[in-house]
């Protein structure tokens, strides 16, 4: 029988790990309800805590690219993952609000960084050649799959318990990740004596690069470069306006969203999840199309689409239709996070392997950006407006905008299949 090859089992144990952090991340949107609740913090200072962890996960995510090429991949995620357990210990002692923007602003931030970033592209260019754009979709799918399983989980043991038992099985889950990684996680194909997977000779070219310099100057470097293309700025554009619709607004927002209409906390959780299955599917195809079709009309009509559900979620809450809301998950979770196979993919093109990590990491900034404005600005127009309606209205329009900014990128870049 044909040996698997170790390129997929590494695809394993990294689709895993990103599940962990995923739902550390993700889970954020289950607990502002009970936070309030026992602290009595106001929404907006929770709000400001997921705001700043979304922000500084992305603005990190060049710099862990390049500190991975100084210290190496294992070492980076050992690191990480330390420090997502660190932050959710630290969580059963914080009783102020700055202790909650420490621990869940900054803490958790930088520990989901390299997770929610960097790593995907980097395991597929270091593992793979062939089915790179798969390899990119399945594991930028697996933030989807921890959402799918354990969000649901998380809301029902909060509504049955407390908070700090949900926080406390996510605790357990990174500690078996870092066992995981310690063990079975190897740092490249050459380290056991193998090369990336659809290699047919050994051309080096996913030798990681050691490099003694400052990750700073790297990281900056690679900035100062990727400035001059139009390209840069219209995927980072449309990334921001990504990050924005996604993790910022739903992700953050949508479960207390759907409570201020008398949906039960669960059953908001379980929506939310059952995107987490469509996306699944949604993400790992993108990733399948990525290799094959044109990568700009893919994020084309993965805008267009999510604006057009964008706009109908509000119009499903207040007719209390939960034939619409099914019908909204489907199509949003579709393309939740679909984008990223084909922009990373217009990346690559754009840059090269090499380069492309680390300048991936600054546009996945401009979507952490986006995502910090929602996470927070929801916040305050629900202050503000006691809703949050025009919060979604207005981020389905700025999808259709990061359509055009997608399309307009010249095809002759090399920005088609791989």
């Amino acid at each position: 029988m044909r040996r698997l090859h170790y390129s997929w089992i590494v695809l394993i144990i990294v689709f895993f790990s990103i599940i962990v952090a995923g739902i550390t991340r993700s889970s954020s949107g289950v607990f502002i309800i009970p936070f309030e609740a026992d602290f009595g913090w106001e929404r907006s200072k929770i709000s400001l805590a997921i705001a700043i962890s979304l922000f500084i996960y992305g603005i990190s995510g060049p710099f862990m690219g390049a500190i991975v090429q100084i210290i190496g991949i294992k070492r980076m995620m050992l690191l990480s993952m330390g420090t997502l357990m660190a932050g959710l210990a630290f969580t059963f002692l914080m009783s102020e609000t700055w202790h909650l923007i420490l621990i869940w602003g900054i803490i958790i931030g930088l520990g989901s960084s390299l997770f929610l970033t960097v790593l995907s592209p980097i395991i597929a260019n270091k593992w793979f050649v062939k089915r790179r754009g798969l390899a990119v979709g399945i594991l930028t799918a697996s933030t989807a799959t921890g959402q799918l399983v354990l969000l649901p989980v998380l809301a029902y043991i909060i509504d049955r318990y407390n908070w700090q038992y949900a926080v406390a099985m996510i605790l357990f889950l990174s500690a078996v990740s870092f066992i995981i990684l310690f063990f079975l996680m190897k740092e490249s194909p050459m380290a056991i004596g193998t090369m990336p997977y659809g290699e047919v000779k050994d051309t080096m070219e996913s030798k990681a690069v050691k490099s003694g310099n400052n990750p700073f100057i790297i990281a900056f470097t690679a900035l100062g470069e990727a400035i001059k293309a139009k390209e840069f700025w219209l995927l980072a554009g449309s990334f921001f306006v990504c990050g924005l619709s996604t993790s910022g607004l739903i992700g953050t927002h949508f479960v207390s969203y759907c409570v201020g209409f008398g949906i039960a906390v669960v059953t908001a959780a379980s929506m939310l999840s059952f995107m987490g299955i469509f996306d699944l599917v949604g993400t790992t195809l993108s990733g399948w199309l990525s290799d094959r079709i044109d990568n700009r009309w893919l994020l084309f009509w993965y805008y267009s689409l999510r604006g057009l559900s964008l706009l109908l979620l509000p119009f499903a809450l207040y007719e209390g239709s939960y034939v619409l809301l099914i019908i909204f998950s489907i199509f949003y979770g579709m393309d939740w996070i679909a984008t990223v196979p084909p922009t990373i993919n217009i990346t690559r093109n754009i840059f090269g392997l090499e380069k492309s990590v680390i300048i991936y990491g600054w546009i996945f900034a401009a979507h952490q950006a986006g995502a910090a404005v929602a996470a927070f600005g929801g916040g305050i127009i629900f202050e503000r407006f006691a809703s949050y309606t025009y919060a979604f209205i207005g981020a389905g329009v700025l999808c259709f905008v990061a359509s055009l900014f997608v399309i307009i990128i010249k095809k002759e870049k090399g920005i088609a299949a791989n």
